[in-house]
């Protein structure tokens, strides 16, 4: 989700010039420094970043990159001097211990759903795909576990009857953005305390891939509306017709159609409707293969 933490840090670049605050430059900062962290631990050879910040409005000063040889754990340590905080945006994979104590306020992560409900890559689209009327932004210390550290802020968003995940998430990283950096500012006047996950309401939203997003046709209307909506923009709906694969934007549910078998097709002069195992769904946009 590179493009998605893109926006989220435009938003939050934004907020510097309104709140003048050091955390909101430390959050682009910070942004920045995240991946040559982590790369210092897995990778055999990387690039280390220095910057300094000075005065409560300062400019970053970005130097040039360097080369280093890792060799052993400790190396990692020395290519950063200690943040006071480390903010990611959906960050889905687990830092090392070592790394998380590095920060004194620890690592943040701004994740796209309202913890514990839908731990995992694609909180977005899985709150689509099954229905939820609402949803929300999370900041929230990492820990070992993957999504389960301690919530520190929220923020909650209406899901519209015809919203895809694009919709959704262009939403979520405006809120998302003025979130983390009101998180980060109260971390720094000592007045957030972050407050454990209840054991109650947790579920999972694993990654969706390409074979998640075929359409079955034998599903009901509002499941296949709610999917298509859901893989919209990515990784997109799709089905095939005469051995052909087509990619379907998002499509409406026609309850007052006769029924019409699961897959088949109505062909009218200003629209194509295909059955369910309920009422038919009106087509969108429909895709071939390689066109755009």
């Amino acid at each position: 989700m590179d493009l998605l933490a893109v926006l989220v840090a435009t938003k939050a670049w934004d907020r510097i010039h309104e709140t003048g605050g050091v955390w909101a430059v430390l959050l682009v900062c910070v942004l920045l420094l995240v991946p040559f962290a982590v790369a210092a631990w897995l990778a055999a050879r990387c690039s280390a970043w220095n910057g300094t910040v000075e005065g409560r409005c300062a400019k970053v000063r970005p130097r040039p990159f360097q080369r280093c040889e890792l060799g052993t754990h400790s190396h990692a340590a020395q290519l950063v001097t200690a943040p006071e905080v480390v903010a990611v945006v959906a960050y889905g994979l687990l830092v090392p211990p070592a790394l998380l104590d590095l920060p004194r306020h620890g690592w943040i992560n701004l994740h796209f759903s309202l913890l514990p409900a839908w731990r995992g890559a694609a909180p977005v689209q899985h709150a689509i795909w099954h229905g939820d009327d609402v949803t929300g932004a999370t900041t929230f210390l990492l820990e070992e576990g993957l999504d389960t550290g301690p919530v520190l802020g929220t923020v909650a968003e209406t899901i519209g009857p015809r919203d895809t995940s694009g919709d959704l998430l262009q939403r979520l990283s405006a809120s998302g953005a003025t979130l983390l950096v009101a998180t980060m500012d109260a971390l720094d006047a000592g007045v957030m305390a972050a407050v454990r996950q209840p054991h109650d309401g947790v579920s999972l939203a694993p990654k969706i891939t390409v074979d998640d997003a075929r359409v079955d046709w034998a599903q009901p209307a509002v499941r296949v509306d709610r999917q298509v909506r859901a893989c919209t923009p990515a990784p997109g709906a799709w089905t095939t017709f005469r051995g052909e694969r087509l990619k379907l934007g998002p499509v409406v549910p026609v309850a007052d159609e006769a029924a019409v078998a699961p897959g088949a097709l109505v062909v009218r002069k200003q629209e194509v409707l295909v059955g369910t195992s309920s009422h038919p769904v009106r087509l969108g946009e429909v895709t071939p293969t390689g066109k755009k």
